[in-house]
């Protein structure tokens, strides 16, 4: 088949733009803009997001551009985009809505096929296609039979199942098996980092701070029964260990000690019944520090494919576009 496949997401955060060349079996564009958020604030209301992501396609439409002008070899054959935040019914964001205009005019204009993901699909097979050219492992075997897939992101923390779908639109079906009740793990690490002085997105920050942190880590009960968590209390024992006079590396380093307990129990129940292989998806999967904890545990993407990209999404066009036999879904 050979040739390119494009994928836009537009998040709550970031803008994004990726190109996978089946040719050469890379991405040769994983283009992401951060969208601004005011000092002291922690993100942005739908409107400011869609507005910033609209001001942000033409940067986006000039990496692509750029991309497709240096693999002039190549013919682009199809285009998937993200439309939702999640591939459930009453999933929806306004910003999202910006990627599918993007992708709807490229599509057009070339004239190939059309295919519309979920932003956490795109997660998850970034995650698989990042870690299986680490740990030399075949994609697409790995997407024939069923995994686990933790996404855990700014605003998710979900245990999931992934099983080969029937569907002619969808590669793989999602069922959540669990996750937290209450408060996710992202949201907690960019309340604490504005608290602390970090710019949003904190996630990066905490990481960095935590890694250089040397002491003995306070080490309070985490709240897991099977798969299920919750997290809520975290936010306010890192208040009170900020109030407390405690440095910011020791509550870093607290705060991602704590999240790689919790997963790593969530792993063991998760997997308790039937042993699948798992994969850690999601911005803050993408930390050195959790990595470290649960490097044995699982597979994990390169940081770049881990927090918001629309690399998966590429991948997932060109997927599809051989599931459909070139056909737009």
């Amino acid at each position: 088949m050979g040739g390119l496949f494009l994928g836009f997401d537009t998040s709550n955060y970031t803008t994004s733009a990726a190109i996978y060349s089946e040719d050469s079996d890379c991405f040769v564009l994983n283009f992401k803009k951060l969208l601004p958020v005011a000092e002291g604030e922690r993100g942005l209301r739908q409107s400011e997001a869609v507005f910033s992501h609209v001001k942000a396609a033409r940067e986006a439409s000039d990496a692509v551009r750029s991309a497709l002008k240096d693999a002039s070899g190549s013919s682009v054959r199809a285009v998937a985009y993200s439309g939702s935040p999640r591939s459930v019914d009453g999933s929806y964001m306004p910003c999202f809505l910006v990627g599918e205009a993007l992708a709807s005019s490229v599509s057009a204009a070339l004239g190939v096929p059309l295919f519309r993901v979920s932003h956490q699909d795109g997660h998850v097979a970034a995650a698989v296609v990042s870690a299986a050219h680490v740990d030399s492992f075949s994609v697409e075997g790995f997407l024939s039979r069923p995994f686990i897939s933790f996404h855990v992101s700014g605003g998710t923390f979900e245990v999931l199942r992934i099983d080969p779908s029937d569907l002619q639109e969808r590669i793989f079906d999602v069922s959540r098996v669990g996750g937290t009740l209450d408060a996710s793990a992202g949201q907690i690490l960019d309340r604490v980092g504005v608290r602390m002085g970090l710019r949003f997105p904190c996630g990066a920050a905490i990481d960095e701070l935590a890694l250089s942190f040397n002491g003995e880590i306070k080490r309070d009960g985490i709240s897991v029964h099977g798969t299920d968590c919750n997290m809520s209390g975290l936010e306010n024992r890192a208040y009170k260990m900020l109030d407390s006079g405690a440095d910011k590396t020791e509550v870093s380093a607290y705060l991602l000690d704590f999240i790689s307990r919790v997963v790593d129990k969530l792993t063991d129940s998760a997997t308790e019944d039937e042993k699948l292989p798992v994969i850690y998806a999601g911005g803050v999967m993408s930390s050195k520090y959790i990595r470290r904890r649960l490097a044995k545990r699982g597979y994990f993407a390169s940081p770049d494919l881990s927090s918001d990209n629309a690399a998966g999404v590429a991948y997932l066009a060109r997927c599809l576009y051989k599931k459909s036999g070139g056909d737009a879904v």
